[in-house]
């Protein structure tokens, strides 16, 4: 492996694991505030989850971002 196939490899090691650590940290977050909110407001838990499951999959999608992007790096090995 020469140093620029090393260079590549590297910058898409850092691409999925940036792109996977902030959603992550974030879908924690938002699953915290959501199940805080339903206990303090147990009647609205249908509204709640159905926002919340649309920012799970909105901050999925970043991530899955990372992992294109990590795969367009690696194609040019």
């Amino acid at each position: 492996m020469t140093m620029a196939e090393a260079i590549i490899a590297l910058a898409a090691a850092l691409a999925i694991g940036v792109a996977s650590i902030f959603p992550a940290l974030s879908q924690g977050k938002v699953g915290a505030a959501a199940m805080e909110s339903i206990a303090r407001q147990p009647e609205a838990a249908g509204d709640i989850r159905t926002a919340m499951i649309l920012a799970m999959a909105l901050l999925e999608a970043l991530t899955i971002y990372g992992l294109l992007i990590a795969f367009m790096i690696i194609g040019k090995i």
